[in-house]
């Protein structure tokens, strides 16, 4: 991150443990304006023992985030709430479709491992294209069952 702050990967960027005198400074902004924002539902602060309001870094980021949308790009609070809201959504899909990723990728691993493993490889399994999934089941028939 180019801000001179923890990385977005570290644990330390989601902890809520900077007071709202420091974040506000942090964020170049008054405390009256986060606890606006936090009114607002624009950023949510989390709240130490005493009830004060703590914040992290990745809160402060939003908080520069929202500090730029409405004053040099012009959008109203409603529409950087809006913003936020989409960019999180997209995020969350953008999670759930990398550990599907992942997972999809495990299977294809597995199943050439199986095949590997198989008496007649590439006889007992068949290939099909990664866009569609079929699964067939071959049973001989018992002479009982005629």
């Amino acid at each position: 991150m180019s801000q001179g702050f923890v990385d977005s990967g570290d644990p330390a960027y989601e902890a809520k443990v900077l007071m709202i005198s420091v974040a506000a400074r942090m964020a170049g902004m008054h405390p009256q304006t986060l606890r606006q924002y936090d009114r607002l539902g624009l950023v949510q602060a989390g709240r130490a023992a005493g009830g004060g309001r703590r914040y992290s870094v990745r809160d402060v980021v939003l908080l520069r985030e929202v500090q730029r949308l409405s004053q040099d790009d012009g959008i109203n609070l409603a529409g950087v709430k809006r913003i936020i809201g989409l960019e999180r959504l997209l995020e969350q899909a953008q999670q759930r479709v990398a550990r599907l990723e992942a997972e999809l990728d495990a299977a294809y691993r597995r199943i050439a491992e199986l095949e590997s493993l198989a008496s007649f490889p590439g006889r007992d399994l068949v290939p099909t294209n990664r866009t569609s999934t079929a699964l067939v089941v071959w049973r001989p028939r018992r002479t009982s069952d005629r």
